[in-house]
């Protein structure tokens, strides 16, 4: 983590939610809400490749927050299989003030699966978020509605716990584009630069 971060503990709907918080230099231009992986395999806001989505929104000027789904680390609750973690994201959005803005979503494995659930409630209410991020997509386990057309969707050529394939044929339907990195596994291991540079050189 980065020397400047900061835990925070926000009230949601199962109980208190820890929640990481790096702020960029000077007023930021946005909320960037970052989710992890599958809570019940270890996933945690301190997952490297959720580090790094937040590095990278840091640097492009948002304020990046990290939350602790419902039942890890400081986080009241238990798992909920996906429902009551999308409440718990947007129950982060409102405290973070993002009710009346267009948030940035992004998420890694299970909390993009999440994300991508989130920015359909979001649309419905006709707020839609300003841009998306997901990172190994865990269509394989669970439901993913599709995501605006300009979602950034990055996945690794080796991932065994996501097949490529999986995503690939997720994403056909929505004629949606998939950046694959070359040799890259599920965790992005010596690759967390080029994720990062993806991030950075693919946003307007």
């Amino acid at each position: 983590m980065r020397a400047a971060t900061r835990r925070e503990l926000v009230a949601g709907p199962a109980g208190r939610i820890e929640c990481a918080v790096d702020l960029p230099e000077g007023g930021p231009r946005g909320i960037a809400l970052v989710a992890h992986p599958h809570p019940q395999f270890g996933g945690t806001l301190d997952n490297k490749v959720v580090q790094t989505l937040a590095r990278a929104f840091v640097e492009l000027g948002y304020a990046a927050w990290r939350p602790n789904f419902r039942g890890v680390g400081a986080s009241e609750g238990r798992y909920d299989d996906g429902r009551g973690e999308v409440e718990d994201l947007a129950a982060v959005l409102g405290h973070a003030g993002a009710a009346q803005a267009r948030p940035v979503l992004a998420g890694f494995s299970f909390g993009a699966a999440a994300q991508a659930r989130l920015a359909q409630r979001l649309a419905r209410e006709g707020r839609p978020p300003e841009r998306m991020v997901l990172v190994g997509v865990a269509v394989n386990n669970f439901e993913a509605p599709a995501v605006p057309a300009d979602t950034i969707v990055i996945h690794g050529e080796r991932d065994e716990t996501v097949p490529l394939a999986d995503v690939l044929a997720w994403a056909a339907p929505q004629d949606l584009p998939v950046v694959v990195v070359p040799g890259a596994d599920h965790f992005f291991h010596r690759r967390l630069q080029v994720l990062r540079a993806i991030v950075r050189h693919g946003w307007r």
